[in-house]
């Protein structure tokens, strides 16, 4: 039996996002949906100015410096607390209480650009999203005099530095009842996506051997170049016996290479993805000892360090019911396909603490031009990214302002991430 594949948002396409079941269900709170609605229509311009802002000063990871005095300096004119240099030196943090008691909505804005292809991945994108859900959120609460806090954080680097890794083990997300943000992808024309991503831990291999004159006489060196591309064949050669699901994927490093000198130093880089925290710890176990038989194998000197691991997104249930109701009546569709499926984030930690949700939206792109792409970079800057962008943030407020006034439903969010540590 064939299945038909819903065709990619194409910068050429005349159909327009457009709610794939409007009216079908009722929405809680229309009032302050409405509100929400006006609030980042007003904000829209303001919004596209840093989104481009953003988008034209790209950063690498822990250096967003111009980032966060862009952010921090938004967020202060709009009314909230600013805590600058939040725990790390890019970091920031934007909070809103109103009225006394209530619950915490916290929300993360992304800021790190791609070495070499700047905003490749839409956290221009991603950042706006996290300020218009805030001062939307903010907007509603005073409006409808709904008590409660906003805490917003500005997390840096997200490209490989596990950034909110470090924020979370530092404390930063202790207070929040639920957390929210969204990311950019490929997908059909306006959908959002509720798909998960992958697991991954990163492992660098380090080789150290004996230099020695290539010709004249290697057989007294130890080639550690050799050991690194052992290791990589004996990565390529366990993917027979891996799942399709599982991705090893990886890069050679060296220093004071020379063509007439054995290496004495090499390494090999790696990332290790699997669909689950679970499965991942599984795969290291085969994969480990692919660069110790490689070392065995030359005689070179072997030390293995990891990064921060970080696990798939629990996307919470109750949470993203609401937004796929909301998305499906008022903006677009939903898809369980797209989205950063089969990429990592170091976002999929925050949903182990704490109730999350890190819906993906589709923007146009060119064919091969996905995530991590010149071309994706591109397209992150147009209008109708920045439309998407806005509506699947309409829906995150939307969906923030429930936890805030509906007890029945934050328990069942409660229940769901329950459900989800048990499993």
């Amino acid at each position: 039996m064939s299945t038909t594949r819903v065709p990619v948002w194409r910068p050429d396409d005349h159909q327009r996002p457009a709610p794939a079941k409007p009216g079908s269900n009722e929405i809680y709170r229309p009032d302050v949906l409405e509100t929400i609605e006006i609030r980042i229509k007003e904000l829209d311009q303001e919004l596209r100015e840093l989104s481009l802002d953003i988008h034209a000063h790209p950063e690498l990871g822990f250096q967003e410096v111009h980032a966060h005095d862009a952010y921090t300096a938004f967020m202060v004119k709009h009314g909230f607390q600013v805590t600058k240099h939040f725990h790390l030196d890019t970091a920031w943090q934007a909070t809103f209480q109103h009225g006394s008691g209530g619950r915490t909505i916290g929300i993360n804005s992304e800021m790190d650009a791609l070495r070499g292809i700047g905003h490749a991945c839409g956290h221009n994108l991603i950042g706006i999203s996290g300020v218009a859900v805030a001062c939307a959120v903010k907007a509603a609460m005073e409006k409808h005099s709904i008590s409660g806090k906003i805490n917003l954080l500005g997390t840096p680097a997200e490209e490989g530095g596990a950034g909110k890794v470090i924020l979370l083990n530092k404390g930063a997300y202790e207070g929040m009842d639920i957390c929210l943000m969204c990311h950019p992808a490929p997908g059909p024309v306006g959908s959002v996506s509720l798909t998960s991503c992958l697991a991954v831990q990163k492992i660098t291999a380090e080789y150290k051997g004996h230099t020695a004159h290539a010709a004249l006489s290697p057989w007294e060196g130890k080639n550690a170049l050799d050991a690194a591309v052992l290791a990589y064949n004996n990565v390529s050669a366990l993917r027979q016996q891996l799942k399709p699901t599982t991705r090893v994927h990886g890069i050679f490093e060296g220093k004071d290479w020379a063509v007439n000198i054995i290496p004495d130093h090499a390494k090999y880089v790696c990332l290790v993805r699997a669909p689950t925290a679970k499965e991942l710890k599984e795969v290291l176990k085969r994969v480990l000892p692919c660069f110790e038989a490689a070392a065995l194998a030359t005689g070179c000197e072997l030390k293995i360090e990891t990064g921060n691991p970080l696990t798939d997104i629990r996307q919470n249930r109750a949470l993203g019911g609401e937004v796929a109701n909301i998305v499906l009546n008022k903006y677009g569709s939903i898809d369980y396909e797209w989205g950063i499926k089969d990429a990592s984030t170091d976002f999929g930690n925050i949903t182990y603490a704490l109730p999350s949700l890190h819906p993906g939206f589709a923007i146009p792109t060119v064919v091969d031009g996905g995530n991590h792409t010149r071309a994706f970079a591109a397209s992150a800057a147009t209008i109708e990214a920045h439309n998407a962008c806005l509506d699947v943030s309409k829906a995150l407020a939307a969906t923030a302002m429930r936890v805030l006034t509906d007890d029945k439903f934050f328990e069942e969010v409660q229940k769901t991430f329950k459900e989800d540590q048990e499993a």
